[in-house]
């Protein structure tokens, strides 16, 4: 072994030059909520293989949860004898660094500089491996189901454990085993998560009864609103993401604005300290093909700069006739050490997805002129083969973070953000076909684009207060959104339009748009300032208290609607009731301006749709935080719930105007996951959801959203001489969900259901070196039939049949 080169004539001016400042934080989330000393000598389980210095001391942060901070060129040519027993951090340190001529020395922070042994002081480092930062822990090349740290939920970079609200995490090795693209595949894993197709190209997320409006990239929330109407978000690419949280409930504090149902945070990959990439190639059913190539390393000799490319492409066909679609997705990254305190991240990423006969609305109508229901095979198509929902996004971004000293960390958020479409859409809607079999296209256009731009400054840390230390954070945000679209609703055929349905082939002639019937110009501006701090009232009791003031303002086109001043409480606690146990309660609050077109009957705009998330639940750590598991309970009171106003509505003669009215709603449920390692090679993830929404009569609503819900997927790697042979697999249930729906030519209201299903999945991966496999994923096993959406606008759209991909991946 060779030690780490060493001048004696050095003088230690610095331990470590941080490739990201906010490590310190991720140190702090652990270890300044109690006694520093006794956290450092307290008794930990470790499970590390003998190998590689490096990998070890990855492996050793993320058991322990503090920061180890080492020169990777270096420490790459030292191997340990491992670790396995129980230690102190130091102790284990010092068992791992045995014979190595090197020693961890502990920061004021909180985490360890590897130093030389002999001088026992710090060593002016290049290129440095930090195992966290200021979003939370790295999850890619760790191998596991369960995140180590997470900052989504209050800006302080914690363990799920310490976070009084319920968390879902796909990392980055879940979504490389099952072949997990993009969100809506992320979306089907993550546990209580109802994922529902509008058509080919749209989709929605629901959780606890309401739908996902919030999305935010690296925690910067999305200034767009209709995410799941034209956006672009629904359809990202995974390629250029490390991991996606999904925080459950109400979360005002940091977007401000927002749904009730949750938060979806996903998180971009950073560069490495070490130069390695990857290439994958995919085949899969109806002529599915995917690339991806991702680079990533040191760009200066002493690896102060640090960049990243990544590039995905993929074409494919679909099991609905005459659909497809090409994707493409470029990512860059640059971090820069501008001083050792000082971190720069900038960085760009670019999405284009172009399909070819969507659908629009379903893929069949449910309902033909008679009121009957059709019945359509999972290939029919209802677009014509001109139909196409494009969409893009572009987005450059730019993060500022500086040590400050004590503990103290500062960071800037920029990012700006292009979003557009153009949907050329035809399709068959409405109660077709006609008796004689033939039925006509609804034809109109959509063309737009969101311009947004946002920016979050906050600093965080510790501070004492009656001979305790606690953590702190403040901070403001910016966001401006400006939507300008058209809507073609005149149009005309050249020829006539009218096509026999039961031989549908997709052919008529595409309409002249002819000009725009009408054209929106609307901004989006919020203005919000945060503060949350945690007190350490005793070892074991944590008390979160914050709040959220906004300024909300919609103008242009539609009505013009603004809020000021208006206060988001935030409030949680967390008691740790053995070494691996901890119970929760939290309350968190949220509200949403309604659509323009929410109006009451004086034409005038509904109050803010309000929603209160109340929730106590238990969460574990199991075998030194390998394994994670929680059980919560929740109740959300809705206020403003828009719906249609009957009483005006049905008046005769008919109103001029269509007008809603708020209601009360109110969703109570309880959700059980668990994620990580239940032994060495073997991962799981899954989960339980039941719950139920009511209005303010005791009626059943958001009934498309199944009441129960059940989720697990799990991989292991075998033994001995099938070690390079990994094998997994999974399925998803879900209950009855249904949606009341008006029959136009029967004049009745009925209930349309999916019966309750299974999905199963399976999954093989054979490794034929260190850097080459071949993994085989087979979806929908026994090809079950479903709705992935009922009812949109009276229409149906089924799920996947079976089907498979097969990813070779070259890692160097």
């Amino acid at each position: 072994m060779h030690p780490l080169p060493l001048t004696a004539t050095h003088k230690i001016t610095r331990a470590v030059r941080l490739s990201v400042l906010g490590a310190s934080l991720a140190s702090l989330s652990a270890l300044a909520m109690m006694p520093a000393l006794s956290y450092a000598h307290s008794q930990t389980t470790y499970q590390i293989p003998a190998g590689p210095l490096g990998s070890a001391l990855t492996q050793f942060g993320v058991q322990a949860g503090v920061t180890i901070s080492f020169d990777t060129e270096q420490a790459r040519q030292l191997t340990t004898a491992g670790l396995e027993g129980s230690y102190s951090i130091e102790e284990a340190l010092d068992r791992l660094l045995a014979s190595s001529g090197l020693h961890a020395e502990r920061q004021t922070n909180g985490g360890y500089v590897l130093v030389a042994r002999s001088l026992q002081s710090g060593l002016e480092l290049g290129a440095t491996e930090v195992v966290t930062n200021q979003l939370g822990s790295v999850t890619e090349g760790t191998g596991s189901y369960t995140p180590g740290y997470i900052a989504t939920a209050t800006r302080m970079v914690l363990k799920t454990r310490e976070t009084p609200q319920s968390i879902s995490v796909i990392t980055r090795q879940h979504m490389d085993d099952f072949a997990l693209d993009n969100v809506d595949d992320v979306m089907r894993h993550t546990p209580g998560i109802t994922v529902s197709a509008y058509d080919t190209d749209r989709t929605n997320y629901y959780s606890r009864g309401f739908s996902i409006n919030n999305f935010q990239y690296d925690g910067i929330p999305s200034a767009v609103r209709n995410v799941a109407y034209s956006a672009g978000n629904t359809l990202s690419d995974m390629a250029i993401y490390d991991r996606i949280e999904v925080l459950k409930g109400a979360s005002g504090l940091l977007s401000g604005a927002g749904s009730l149902g949750g938060t979806i945070n996903l998180v971009r990959k950073k560069p490495t300290h070490d130069f390695h990439g990857h290439i994958t190639t995919g085949a899969g059913s109806w002529d599915n093909y995917r690339t991806e190539a991702d680079v990533s390393g040191p760009l200066t000799d002493s690896g102060n700069v640090r960049g990243r490319a990544v590039a995905a492409y993929q074409d494919r066909q679909s099991y609905i006739d005459r659909y497809s679609n090409q994707s493409s997705v470029f990512y860059g990254i640059l971090e820069a050490d501008l001083t050792p305190d000082t971190l720069l991240t900038v960085g760009a990423d670019y999405q284009d997805n172009r399909p070819q006969g969507s659908t629009w609305s379903g893929s069949f109508p449910l309902y033909n002129y008679a009121g009957e229901i059709n019945d359509a095979k999972r290939s029919f198509s209802n677009a014509t083969d001109w139909s196409s929902w494009q969409q893009y996004t572009r987005t450059v971004f730019a993060t500022l973070e500086q040590d400050l000293g004590g503990g103290w960390v500062g960071k800037l958020q920029l990012d700006h953000k292009l979003n557009g479409y153009d949907a050329q859409l035809g399709a068959i809607q409405f109660n077709q076909p006609a008796a004689d079999g033939t039925a006509t296209i609804n034809a109109q256009r959509y063309k737009g684009e969101t311009t947004s731009d946002a920016a979050d400054l906050y600093i965080s840390g510790p501070y004492s207060m009656m001979g305790r230390e606690h953590q702190l954070v403040l901070g403001g945000s910016i966001s401006k959104a400006n939507w300008q679209g058209k809507g073609f609703w005149d149009v005309k055929f050249s020829t006539p339009n009218l096509v026999d349905y039961f031989n549908w082939n997709g052919h008529l002639a595409k309409p002249d748009w002819g000009r725009a019937s009408q054209i929106s110009d609307d901004t989006v501006r919020q203005t919000g300032m945060y503060g949350t701090t945690r007190l350490s009232i005793t070892d074991d009791l944590n008390v979160f208290l914050g709040a959220r003031v906004v300024d909300y303002t919609l103008t242009g086109t539609t009505t013009t609607y603004h809020e000021s001043g208006r206060v988001i409480p935030y409030a949680g606690i967390t008691y740790d009731l053995t070494d691996s146990l901890t119970a929760y309660a939290s309350y968190t609050d949220v509200f949403m301006p309604q659509e323009f077109y929410n109006l009451d009957r004086h034409s005038k705009m509904l109050d803010p749709d309000q929603g209160e998330n109340y929730e106590i639940g238990l969460k574990s750590e199991m075998f030194e935080g390998r394994l994670n598991a929680s059980l919560a309970y929740f109740e959300i009171k809705e206020s403003n719930r828009p719906i249609p106003d009957d009483a005006w509505n049905n008046l005769s003669p008919t109103p001029p105007n269509y007008a809603f009215k708020g209601t009360a709603a109110r969703t109570k449920g309880y959700e059980l996951e668990i994620s990580g390692e239940l032994s060495p090679g073997w991962s799981l993830q899954g989960g339980y959801t039941h719950k139920v929404v009511r209005d303010d009569t005791g009626k059943k609503i958001s009934t498309f959203e199944p009441e129960d819900q059940l989720s697990f997927y799990t991989i292991y790697k075998l033994k001995g001489d099938l070690s390079k042979v990994s094998v997994g697999g999974g399925a998803r249930w879900q209950s009855t969900a249904w949606q009341e729906m008006y029959n136009g030519p029967k004049n009745r209201y009925e209930d349309f259901s999916q019966k309750p299903y299974w999905l199963v999945d399976l999954m093989t991966r054979y490794q034929f070196t260190e850097n080459l496999s071949t993994t085989l994923n087979v979806n929908n096993v026994f090809d079950k039939y479903y709705f992935t959406n009922i009812g949109f606008y009276n229409s149906a759209i089924y799920g996947e049949p079976r089907n498979f991909m097969v990813t070779t991946r070259w890692d160097f």
